[in-house]
């Protein structure tokens, strides 16, 4: 793994060494428990919703092993489950995300003192590196699901806590993880559903249902070739350009946040907080996230916009473009036709967060 040189200012320049490590090393554990683990009879099965993360507030709040930064998103009925019971033997896992979880079982026996096993399945909403939350959905669903099969030691805040503290991806190095950026926008989304808001160090300041009778439509654009440096490219776009612009435009987009988006929310305004989210996708590491595709994305979400649609943002580090509109499927269709895009998903926005059932 790479040793990236990261620059913020003109007086915070620092070296990241970009180090994977083995599932159950570098375990943070100070999260709470409110009571000792209990093993349950039978399984659990835990569904959660995917996410739209709309944008950081600061990059330079966090960095991989320091969650933070704080950001806002929400949840779409695009979902991934887990199912998890306990066993008194070994831990089996029938996922293909096998390190992420191992890492987190380790984590989540640390802090809880549980001793035995799990059997862990999982299925994820097949969508993963596209900007809709593949990895923090299938630890959402895991952690929940393991820990109602121990009876409940963890809240969802302490959840949401520990997987933002033990947050990873896997590597190219076989068998190895390594930290990833964090806000804590994905884990409070599939718990609570809705628009949700967060602050630095993962604190949940915000979380209200949005656009409930609105279409949702997931927009990915094929603009990149299979690119092996893309991951080292996205880490050096976020912790150099990104931070630099942040430096400049946090203050406004906290403000924006507070001052205009939540009363648009509160109002159901969806036109008003589409304006408002045209307004990020130009400041600070939006904008960065936005250019590392090149400036045509900007030219199709400003078709979108111009066609009449509402709401109109790049998720995450993207390529995935979500519109929120009262316009259905067969309105979106002449419209995508016009600039050569296609729908990837229809759907809506999850209001409802996690769902729960034992088995």
């Amino acid at each position: 793994m790479a040793i990236l040189k990261i620059r913020g200012g003109d007086l915070d320049l620092v070296e990241y060494d970009f180090t994977s490590f083995h599932p159950g090393e570098h375990l943070y554990t100070d999260i709470p428990v409110v009571k000792a683990p209990v093993p349950q009879n039978g399984s659990f099965t835990v569904t959660v919703p995917a996410r739209i993360h709309l944008s950081v507030l600061d990059m330079n709040r966090f960095s991989p092993g320091m969650p933070g930064g704080g950001g806002l998103g929400f949840a779409l009925q695009l979902y991934s489950s887990a199912t998890v019971s306990c066993t008194p033997g070994s831990t089996v896992i029938d996922s293909p995300r096998i390190l992420l979880i191992e890492h987190l079982v380790a984590a989540f026996k640390a802090i809880t003192g549980y001793s035995g096993g799990f059997i862990i399945h999982t299925h994820d909403h097949g969508k993963e590196h596209v900007g809709l939350g593949s990895t923090c959905t299938t630890a959402s669903a895991v952690v929940s699901a393991m820990n109602e099969a121990v009876g409940r030691p963890l809240t969802n805040d302490t959840i949401r806590r520990l997987i933002g503290h033990n947050y990873v991806e896997e590597t190219n190095e076989p068998g190895e993880i390594a930290f990833g950026f964090e806000t804590g926008v994905g884990a409070a989304t599939s718990i609570y559903g809705g628009m949700n808001i967060l602050g630095d160090q993962l604190t949940h300041v915000y979380q209200h249902p949005f656009a409930e009778d609105k279409n949702v439509f997931i927009i990915t654009p094929n603009i990149h070739a299979e690119d092996d440096n893309a991951g080292l490219e996205e880490f050096s776009l976020l912790m150099n350009r990104a931070r630099t612009l942040d430096y400049r435009d946090r203050e406004l987009k906290a403000y924006m946040i507070m001052m205009d988006m939540i009363p648009a929310i509160e109002k159901g305004d969806l036109k008003k907080m589409g304006d408002i989210m045209w307004e990020i996708e130009f400041r600070g590491s939006k904008r960065a996230e936005v250019q590392h595709h090149t400036f045509i994305i900007y030219q199709y979400m400003n078709a979108l916009r111009q066609a009449g649609l509402e709401f109109v943002a790049m998720s995450s580090v993207g390529p995935s473009i979500c519109v929120v509109t009262e316009k259905i499927e067969q309105d979106m269709k002449p419209i995508l036709d016009a600039i050569g895009l296609e729908i990837s998903v229809t759907t809506k926005v999850d209001n409802t967060g996690i769902r729960i059932t034992k088995n």
